[in-house]
């Protein structure tokens, strides 16, 4: 029998408005101990008065210690429930592309907390980012075989969300051979990228929309490509049109890869690359007096938890005031962060006061966040991580 998890008094009110989280002082753990679950099981959810309001995944070690699959309590998380949104989640997908390189599931934005699931044609890369999402490990993979029959699937057991779970960190190709970077286009840019020991799943996907801007502002224009991974931005911004292209990133293999990129689109002669930390090459590129027209900066989340919200602002102002000091007279800076917990008033703010501090005016001309492959959650505030801002810069 399906064991019930009770909530307390009023404390349903986040799940009536669609919210899928319950964390734990929200459970009446004196009606339905958080101890009695085992990590991972699934459990009809309960309001205070004893009404089912759905199915959801349980992890008593967690803060938020379930999340809901399913409204329906008769369904579970399963195989049926598996294909039934990977089908959903795919008809959106073909509705906004035409070629098969996206994210085809983002955890709670496709209703199935903890799993993502990025494809690459008949490649698909897996991150199971809970316990609850890996117990289904192999209906998982079932599901996605039923939908869209994959060459090649790859666990990528390796993220954050996992570690908090205290789950064990490794990386796998569960299905089908992979015998070398996997091939994808994006905004009619080629790309070869490794999605077995690349970052995250090998590719990020969410900032195509906001590339797709940029790409249109940089003909002619020698472009910064500031924490370039392997050349998302800047091998487009070459393929665009732009003059000269410099790739920076403190991994030697993303810039090998960035350069075979930049290759196979054919602008290999206006692409270079420099390895090192970034404000250390930022630094030195101004004692040399290189100037930009163009800067794109798209760093790491520098804010991953709430209590890193002060010191994350201080490191995006640095960033942003030391970019900004290598902008020609009118440049164009695309300053970017997936920093869930940075509000975009607050990189507004940021940039301000960085195009400030060099006595230059800074007027916002682009707002983005993430690519529709990257579905935000209206009752989920944490699912609209993603922030781009086109910032002119320019001097009186």
């Amino acid at each position: 029998m399906t064991q019930r998890l009770r909530l307390k008094k009023n404390a349903d009110r986040r799940l009536k408005a669609g919210h899928l989280w319950l964390y734990s002082n929200e459970i009446d753990i004196a009606e339905t101990p958080l101890k009695s679950f085992e990590p991972g099981a699934q459990a009809i959810v309960e309001a205070a008065n004893g009404r089912a309001m759905g199915v959801a995944y349980v992890n008593p070690n967690s803060l938020i210690c379930a999340r809901v699959v399913s409204r329906d309590t008769d369904v579970m998380l399963g195989r049926s429930l598996l294909v039934h949104r990977f089908k959903q989640a795919l008809s959106l997908r073909e509705r906004l592309y035409s070629r098969p390189f996206y994210r085809l599931v983002h955890g709670e934005g496709d209703l199935l907390p903890g799993l993502v699931v990025d494809r690459f044609d008949d490649v698909v890369v897996v991150q199971l980012n809970t316990l609850g999402m890996e117990k289904v490990r192999d209906e998982i993979i079932d599901a996605l075989n039923k939908v869209l029959s994959p060459r090649v699937i790859v666990l990528r057991g390796d993220t954050a969300g996992r570690r908090l779970e205290q789950l064990d960190e490794h990386v796998e190709i569960v299905q089908g051979e992979l015998d070398g970077p996997v091939a994808l286009e994006e905004n009619g840019v080629r790309f070869e990228t490794d999605v077995v020991g690349g970052q995250k799943t090998g590719w990020f996907f969410d900032h195509r929309d906001n590339r797709a801007w940029l790409n249109a502002q940089v003909a002619g224009k020698r472009v910064l490509d500031v924490f370039s991974y392997v050349g998302g931005w800047g091998v487009q911004a070459a393929a665009s049109g732009a003059s000269e292209v410099v790739c920076v990133d403190a991994s030697g293999p993303a810039l090998e890869r960035v350069a075979q990129n930049a290759a196979l689109n054919g602008v290999e002669d206006r692409v270079s690359t420099l390895q090192g930390d970034a404000f250390e090459v930022l630094a030195q590129l101004k004692a040399q007096g290189d100037v930009f027209d163009v800067i794109v900066l798209d760093p790491p989340a520098f804010i991953r938890k709430r209590k890193d919200i002060n010191a994350g602002e201080r490191a995006y102002g640095r960033l942003n005031r030391e970019a900004i000091r290598l902008l020609g007279r009118d440049g164009l800076l695309m300053s970017a962060s997936c920093s869930m917990h940075l509000a975009s008033d607050r990189l507004i703010d940021v940039v301000r006061g960085s195009a400030r501090h060099q006595d230059r005016h800074a007027q916002l001309i682009y707002q983005g966040h993430q690519a529709g492959d990257h579905p935000i959650h209206p009752s989920i505030p944490e699912t609209a991580y993603l922030k781009a801002m086109g910032v002119r810069i320019f001097r009186d």
